[in-house]
């Protein structure tokens, strides 16, 4: 008989349906939204480069802040700023500063993430967190099943006005999931420490623990490599979420009606995927699986790299591949740096981790605009690059992890 499980990780993944549905529906659209009200790809490139700085500063004080007010609260309040304000703002915007101040809002995100990544692990075995993870890929694969709804929208409404509608249910939806999961939280037994420590500290004593983890993470292989594969990992969704929709559509010619059945499709070869193989999903193969999954991102992104305009089947083909290397490769991503994190250290890690994912995303939006404006078939050149980074990065974690006997030590960032 399986473990049940715990209350926080079951709270997330419950509630994750009100958050990832609305996402799902207005991302395939966002970008083309935005540039049909006259921003050039150059200042999407730009304002994405904006909202990844933002993110980085929040990264940065994420730690301390999660620590400060407790992983509940700090994801209760930062998730009403950088989700349920930012999509009204997307929805009502008419101008470049409208949408400018919604992808600034939008970048503190990196804290309330903090706490939710918090909230999942910490009180929560290691053998349970690969499980929580493929329960959440579960949730993102059935909510795929709802994008049609999007694509039918837009086409008898219009880009512009059925975006702007889907902006408006994501800002419902998402406060809705703010609620109902503040509701069934509890603090962490880690983070109630946290907070009694942090009182008592000043601020400065953070940046002592940053430094610490730095210094740590340089003397750990095995993690140092799995923050290569995360980093890399984040830098192509940045490029895949921002522009690889909007080259389908412009470059491709590919409807968008036939775009809004897209993420169906995916979500239809998630889930025969999740039903094949979840069950051989073991922490033990972990880099196997997260190798072969980032493989297949690889091969669909270069097919579509090199796709000849109004072709549907290769369109078809990279969504195939891109669904089935998502569910192999996004749960170990996840659960294999979250294991090689001591839980009591967590929250610093975890800010050190997105500054150093923020640091090398922060310029990819900007010069993935640039070279978008250049030559469209370029932006997705630009994320195959980055898969190939992540698959090396990756297989240098797996060999450092073999020459460990025991796995990848835990790090000591006692002050």
């Amino acid at each position: 008989m399986k473990t049940p499980m715990p209350q926080n990780p079951r709270t997330c993944v419950i509630a994750e349906p009100l958050f990832v549905i609305p996402y799902n529906m207005y991302t395939t659209y966002a970008s083309v939204y935005m540039l049909q009200l006259g921003l050039t790809s150059v200042d999407l490139g730009w304002l994405t480069t904006m909202n990844l700085v933002v993110q980085m500063l929040s990264a940065l004080v994420s730690g301390y802040v999660t620590d400060r007010m407790g992983r509940k609260k700090a994801l209760w309040v930062v998730d009403l700023v950088s989700w349920s304000c930012a999509t009204l703002l997307w929805a009502v915007s008419h101008s470049w500063w409208g949408f400018a101040l919604a992808f600034f809002l939008n970048g503190f995100q990196r804290i309330s993430t903090t706490a939710w990544y918090c909230l999942l692990t910490e009180d929560t075995s290691a053998n349970m967190r690969s499980r929580v993870f493929t329960a959440l890929q579960v949730v993102a694969t059935v909510a795929g099943f709802f994008s049609p709804i999007a694509g039918w929208l837009i086409h008898r409404t219009g880009v512009v006005l059925g975006t702007r509608l889907l902006y408006l249910y994501a800002f419902a939806s998402m406060t809705a999931m703010i609620a109902i999961r503040h509701r069934g939280l509890r603090e962490t037994s880690i983070g109630l420490m946290r907070m009694a420590e942090t009182r008592r500290l000043h601020p400065r004593h953070e940046w002592h623990r940053i430094r610490a983890a730095i210094k740590a993470l340089s003397r750990n292989r095995t993690l140092m490599w799995l923050f290569g594969v995360y980093v890399m990992w984040n830098v192509q969704i940045s490029i895949r979420t921002t522009f690889v929709t909007a080259y389908q559509m412009d470059a491709l010619h590919i409807p968008p009606s036939f775009m809004g059945l897209l993420p169906a499709l995916s979500s239809l070869v998630m889930a025969v995927c999740l039903a094949t193989f979840a069950r051989r999903f073991q922490d033990d193969h972990g880099y196997h699986w997260m190798q072969a999954g980032i493989g297949l991102l690889t091969a669909a992104t270069i097919l579509l790299a090199i796709s000849a305009p109004r072709t549907f089947a290769p369109t078809i083909i990279a969504t195939v591949l891109s669904a089935a290397g998502t569910v192999f490769a996004n749960p170990f991503v996840e659960s294999l740096v979250a294991n090689a994190m001591d839980d009591a250290e967590r929250s610093t890690m975890l800010a050190v981790l997105n500054v150093l994912i923020l640091l090398s995303s922060s310029p990819s939006g900007a010069i993935a605009g640039y070279l978008y404006a250049w030559h469209p078939r370029l932006a997705p050149v630009f994320a195959a690059l980055a898969l190939v980074a992540s698959l090396v990065c990756g297989e240098a974690a797996r060999r450092a992890h073999r020459r460990l006997p025991t796995g990848p030590s835990k790090l000591d960032l006692a002050p």
